[in-house]
C-alpha cells in the first residue's frame, strides 16, 4: 500500500449508517486510507432492521479491514440516545479520539410514496422518514461532538440526497424533500458551532447513486449494469458508492478542507474535480450538468461528456 493510501492512517472515523450502499464505501475508503473505522447500523448477521436486506455491518468492517484499515462493527440504533451514548464511550475507552464524523442514517426508501400531497401520504410512515433522516443524525452529533472537538481538525460530514443548487428545487414529496434538505442546513450549523475548536462540516451528496438496492432493482449487476439503461435512460450517468467515498477521503485528508468546502452543500462532481478523484471505472460523472442538458433537450443517452 503507497503512503498516499495510508493518508488517514491514526485518524478515528465513526461512519453512522455504514451497512450497505455510500456508508459502506465511505467505511472502505478511510480503511483504505488506513483509518480506524467505527461502522454502524442496525442490520447484523444475527438480526435485520425493518429494511430486510443481506448486508451487514459485520461485512462492511470486513471490508475495511481488508482494504487496509481496522473495520469494527457495533450494532446501533441511533434513535436510541443510550446507545449511541455507549457507542461514543466506547470509541472513546478504545481510541481516546474521534476526528471524523460521518452522518449517512438513512433507511427510508421503503417510506416513501411518490405522486401525492401531503394530506394524501400516510403520516405514520412521513413522521417515521424524518426520524430516521434527521433525528438520527441530531441525536449521533449531540451524543459524539464532545469527543470530536477534543482535538482540533475534526471533520462532521452530512449525508444527503442533492447538493444546494439541486436542492433549491421541490424534490416532489413532502417528507423526503425536508428529509434531504435538512442535512444541508445541519452543516452548515454545525460548521459555525465547529469553527471555534477548529473543526468544520460539509453536507456530501452522491450523484445517481449504484447502490446493491438499485441494482437488484433493475436486476442486474456491477459487472453489467449497463443492461438496465434500457429500463432507465439516466441510470447511464449513475456512479458506483466509491466516488463520493473517494470524494470524502480527499476531504478529510485535504488541511484546507474548512475553507474549500466548509458550511457547503456539496455533491460529488463538486468535489471530484478538485481532487482529481474517479470512480472506479476511471470516469468522474457529472449528474447535474447531464440532467440541466438533458431538461435542455440534449440526447438523453449521450452520456460521453458528462462521464469525463
Amino acid at each position: 500500500m503507497s503512503e498516499n493510501e495510508r493518508k488517514l492512517q491514526g485518524r478515528t472515523v465513526l461512519v453512522a449508517g455504514a451497512t450497505r450502499g455510500a456508508g459502506r464505501a465511505i467505511a472502505v475508503e478511510f480503511g483504505r486510507a488506513g483509518a480506524t473505522v467505527y461502522a454502524t447500523g442496525r442490520t447484523t448477521r444475527e438480526k435485520r432492521s425493518e429494511i430486510d436486506r443481506a448486508e451487514t455491518i459485520e461485512e462492511t468492517a470486513e471490508l475495511v479491514t481488508a482494504a487496509g484499515g481496522t473495520g469494527i462493527a457495533v450494532p446501533t440504533d441511533h434513535l436510541d440516545v443510550g446507545a449511541v451514548r455507549d457507542l461514543v464511550a466506547r470509541i472513546d475507552k478504545e481510541q481516546g479520539r474521534l476526528d471524523v464524523l460521518v452522518n449517512d442514517i438513512w433507511g427510508g426508501e421503503h417510506l416513501t410514496e411518490w405522486d401525492k400531497p401531503l394530506w394524501e401520504l400516510d403520516l405514520d410512515k412521513g413522521l417515521h422518514m424524518l426520524r430516521l433522516a434527521i433525528d438520527t443524525h441530531i441525536i449521533t452529533s449531540h451524543e459524539a461532538l464532545p469527543l470530536l472537538i477534543r482535538n482540533p481538525g475534526g471533520l462532521v460530514i452530512e449525508i444527503t440526497d442533492g447538493n444546494e443548487e439541486f436542492n433549491e428545487n421541490y424534490r416532489e414529496q413532502f417528507f423526503y424533500d425536508l428529509a434531504k434538505i435538512t442535512p444541508i442546513r445541519m452543516a452548515k450549523a454545525l460548521a459555525k458551532e465547529l469553527e471555534p475548536h477548529g473543526g468544520t462540516a460539509v453536507a456530501v451528496t452522491p450523484g445517481f447513486l449504484r447502490s446493491e438496492q438499485m441494482l437488484e432493482h433493475f436486476g442486474v449487476t456491477e459487472e453489467n449494469w449497463r443492461d438496465a439503461i434500457g429500463q432507465s435512460v439516466h441510470f447511464g450517468m449513475s456512479e458506483t458508492p466509491y466516488f463520493v467515498a473517494r470524494c470524502i477521503t480527499a476531504i478529510a485528508a485535504d488541511p484546507e478542507r474548512k475553507e474549500r468546502w466548509g458550511g457547503r452543500g456539496v455533491a460529488s462532481w463538486d468535489v471530484a474535480p478538485e481532487y482529481g478523484v474517479r470512480d472506479v471505472d476511471g470516469t468522474q460523472p457529472h449528474f447535474l450538468d447531464y440532467f440541466k442538458a438533458t431538461e435542455a433537450g440534449a440526447d438523453v443517452n449521450d452520456y460521453a461528456p458528462y462521464r469525463r
